[in-house]
């Protein structure tokens, strides 16, 4: 970390060196000069101050022995054993990643009764799947997961470690990081990696406006959060490889303040995350009862309407039924957007759907760089006109 030093006695004038800064972040007190909190390290003292007046010293930062680090792993979320399909997407990422270094890939599954299940993972190119199977770790708790979280880690040290973003990743993730004193990058859309084994994490920054690449190049392991879709699965290969490790933990690091009680099934809801036709609401649309236009014709698609983030934020639409960074990332095999713009967050989830159509006014749209088929004109010119045709076409009276 980066500091400033004054050397007091190399001082002449102290009102001229306090005049320099233009953030009145150095003030005098009892005859000497301090730096406050509105620092913003411009040097401009450094430079333009006495000679040696005010030093600017860096930490000498410890490196690394990358060579410790060895292997991608993957968090295996799940509950009661049934393997969430971001795993799955977070495998074949981790298989190519693991090619590149030509290291291998490890899968981490945490539970009760499921060394039996641990068997699909050997489908996905894992190398090697570390099993923590005991009943006190039958239902989720933090404390005891991230105690088997960490074992794994001190025992395999893999230099990578991606975790799904469902409610359980972005629980344990944040706190494993903070563990190894590493670090930690949520949602990202893209990763690669370099030769030495440094993870560039890709994510849009600053409001969508711009893509930034993070590394952790002087810590291990790298931690990286990934929302569902946003990766691809891969092919299930119908052969077993790789070998499951069980692995033994003293009962003793397992032990929880939280005691689960009981555990009532959520009613299932239909999310647009698992809907095949999106038709999605943007700022194109004037009003709240406009949206029925968008339903029906969702309807008739045998879809759900969805929304960008100025229509929840608006009220018309419950925020579960927002596509974006700020929502729901989605893959549906098509995709209608209505009066959308196209903002980084916006695209970024969305933009693996199979066939992806937009419509609106302006020709010079965003969404139009990443649709398969765009229409430029009015939504309220096009859709019922589209609706009108679908009816005809599915022998529907109007």
């Amino acid at each position: 970390m980066a500091k400033l030093i004054v050397h007091q006695e190399k001082i002449g004038n102290i009102q001229e060196l306090l005049a320099l800064c233009p953030f009145s972040a150095l003030e005098e007190e009892n005859g000497q000069v301090k730096i406050n909190s509105a620092c913003k390290m411009c040097q401009i003292c450094v430079k333009k101050g006495p000679s040696g007046a005010v030093e600017y010293v860096t930490d000498t930062v410890k490196q690394i022995d990358k060579t410790q680090w060895q292997g991608v792993a993957v968090y295996v979320d799940h509950v009661d054993g049934v393997i969430h399909p971001v795993t799955y997407e977070l495998l074949g990422k981790a298989r190519e990643l693991a090619d590149k270094i030509n290291q291998p890939v490890y899968a981490l599954f945490i539970g009760s009764k499921i060394t039996t299940k641990s068997h699909e993972l050997l489908h996905y190119g894992v190398d090697k799947a570390y099993i923590y199977d005991t009943p006190s770790l039958e239902h989720f708790k933090i404390e005891p997961y991230a105690a088997a979280f960490e074992d794994f880690i001190q025992h395999i040290k893999p230099t990578a470690i991606l975790v799904g973003a469902t409610t359980i990743g972005r629980q344990l993730a944040p706190r494993i990081a903070a563990r190894f004193g590493t670090g930690l990058t949520a949602d990202c859309t893209v990763l690669e990696i370099s030769e030495n084994t440094d993870l560039v994490q890709i994510r849009p920054a600053f409001g969508g406006n711009i893509m930034a690449q993070i590394l952790t190049p002087n810590h291990r392991p790298q931690i990286a959060t990934v929302r569902y879709k946003v990766m691809n699965i891969p092919k299930r290969e119908p052969i077993e490889t790789g070998e499951i490790i069980a692995c033994p933990i003293n009962e003793a690091k397992l032990r929880c303040n939280v005691q689960v009680l009981n555990v009532v099934p959520k009613e299932k809801e239909k999310f647009i995350d698992s809907a095949e036709v999106l038709i999605v609401a943007g700022r194109g649309v004037k009003k709240q009862a406009d949206l029925e236009m968008l339903k029906e014709l969702a309807d008739l698609l045998g879809g759900q309407v969805a929304a960008t983030r100025p229509i929840t934020e608006a009220g018309w639409l419950d925020a579960k039924h927002q596509v974006g960074l700020s929502g729901r990332t989605v893959r549906p095999k098509l995709i209608i957007t209505c009066g959308v713009s196209g903002s980084v967050q916006f695209v970024a989830g969305m933009n693996h759907s199979d066939v992806i159509m937009s419509i609106n006014k302006d020709p010079k749209a965003n969404i139009f760089h990443v649709a398969n088929y765009g229409l430029v004109g009015d939504i309220y010119d096009i859709i019922p006109k589209l609706i009108e045709k679908i009816k005809i076409a599915k022998g529907v009276s109007a």
